[in-house]
Order: C-alpha cells, then sequence, then structure tokens
C-alpha cells in the first residue's frame, strides 16, 4: 500500500475541466471535509505507518483556511496539495508565505506547453494565470510540482518535451514533474475520455472525504452527479484506524498478480 493518506478537501472548483474525476465547478455542493477532520487525521497518521499527505479537491485554495491547514498538516507529514493555479492572488500568496520553511509542495496542473490546447481542457485563461502562479510561489520560498494529465501520454512525445522545457523555464525540474494518464471516471467518462480505472487498475491509497473513506483517490468520483460508491471502503473515517484497517482487507483479500497497471498518482 502506498505510504500517502489522501485528504478530499472539497469538491466545489473555479474551473469545470473535461476530464475532472468529480465533476466539480462552480456552484456544485461543497462536501468539504473540514481543516479540523482534516488536522486529526494527519495526526493518526504517522502512528499508523503512514509517510506523506496528499490533499487534492475540488479546487483546495477556495477554502480560505487552506494554507493555515497546510501548515499544519506539513508539521505532522510531508505534504503535497494539488491545485489548478489560478486562485493565486495576493491575499493567498501572503498567505503561503509561512509554508517556506516547512515540506510542504503545491502540485499545479499545466498540460500542454500552448495556451489554446491547455485551455481547450480546463477553460479558457488557465494557462496565463497557470504560468503567472508558479514563479510568484517559488519567490516566496514554496515548492511547486507540474502535474500533467492527458488522455495517452504516450501520443505525442515532442509536445510533451515542449512543456518541460517550459516547466523548466518556471524553474520546476524534471523530478517534480508527475505525468499521468486521464481516468475514465467522473466527467471524463461522461465524455468518453480515458482509462479504465477500477480496483484492479488503481493502486490502494487510502483517501479520507466527508462522504467517507475510498481505496484510491480516484475513487470518490461523481458522475452524473451522483457520488460512485464502487471504491468505497467505509462510511466512518473517524479514529483513522478504521479505515486504514478496511483497506488493509481489501489489499490482503486481492489474488496475487501484477500490481496496479496505470501508474494513477
Amino acid at each position: 500500500m502506498s505510504g500517502r493518506l489522501w485528504l478530499y478537501a472539497n469538491y466545489h472548483c473555479n474551473l469545470r475541466c473535461a476530464y475532472c474525476l468529480t465533476e466539480s465547478a462552480p456552484g456544485v455542493a461543497r462536501r468539504e471535509l473540514g481543516e479540523e477532520r482534516a488536522l486529526a487525521a494527519a495526526r493518526e497518521a504517522p502512528e499508523l505507518g503512514f509517510t506523506a499527505i496528499g490533499v487534492t479537491g475540488g479546487e483546495p485554495f477556495l477554502l480560505d483556511y487552506m494554507p493555515r491547514l497546510l501548515a499544519g498538516l506539513g508539521r505532522e507529514l510531508p505534504t503535497v496539495v494539488l491545485s489548478n493555479g489560478t486562485a493565486f492572488n495576493a491575499r493567498r500568496l501572503h498567505a503561503m508565505e509561512p509554508l517556506a520553511d516547512l515540506p510542504v509542495h503545491v502540485q499545479v496542473s499545466l498540460d500542454f506547453a500552448e495556451p489554446r490546447d491547455n485551455d481547450a481542457m480546463r477553460g479558457p485563461g488557465n494557462f496565463a494565470r497557470v504560468v503567472a502562479a508558479i514563479p510568484r510561489l517559488r519567490e516566496r520560498g514554496v515548492g511547486v510540482r507540474i502535474s500533467t494529465t492527458l488522455e495517452d501520454p504516450d501520443a505525442d512525445p515532442e509536445g510533451l518535451e515542449r512543456l518541460c522545457e517550459l516547466h523548466r523555464s518556471l524553474g520546476v525540474p524534471d523530478e517534480d514533474h508527475v505525468v499521468r494518464p486521464v481516468v475514465r471516471r467522473g466527467r471524463a467518462s461522461t465524455n468518453g475520455m480515458g482509462l479504465r480505472a477500477g480496483l484492479e487498475e488503481l493502486d490502494p491509497e487510502l483517501t479520507v472525504t466527508a462522504d467517507g473513506a475510498f481505496y484510491s483517490p480516484a475513487g470518490p468520483t461523481v458522475t452524473a452527479g451522483r457520488p460512485d460508491t464502487d471504491l468505497l471502503l467505509t462510511r466512518v473515517t473517524s479514529p483513522l484506524a478504521h479505515p486504514a484497517e478496511a483497506l488493509a482487507r481489501v489489499v490482503a483479500a486481492r489474488p496475487a498478480g501484477d500490481d496496479a497497471s496505470i501508474g494513477v498518482r
């Protein structure tokens, strides 16, 4: 099992990406995990063998307390937060400054080196805002990673290299660039995009949400407005040992064989 504990901070978002697992968009239900629940899980995580924390959404930085929460999480374990990179106004950037001394990284989504291609998936103006946010975060000492989500990561190696040249020029090295496939869940499923992702294809990574604990961060998806429960482990998330044990039982029951095949991170 992965050593990373995932926390779904919320489900609402200021974007409406074509392949979003959770059908996040402006106006959807927030389904917020909450600051105290997230911190409580983080405090329990080390004793259960977790070595890192991931925070995702929705867009986590729509929550005003997110920088403060990240500081608290980072004091427990190294933390990465997934963000679309468009919410970093002057106020939020100032609030991020205390993270410079903590093992906290912001993993920003950027799919193509060309604005037109990137914005076709993620919305008008996305490229410009993300490219502007990366150096502003780095200037404040905040670690930045890049995540790229593609229908077929192997289809256009020249295009991917152009993107790598861009992120290098922004100060993000290759080791901090994650490339992953679109997963056929949520809005991607509705749009006929991505690779199948069920129990056999996904790595077991305990994921805590406002609705319960799931097998993988690709588990608590929403399709046609309805939450998917095929990868739900338990509705009980506290104490954290309860869902951790539920995940361990599922993993133990799986037949021996190949590891998860699509490498979603």
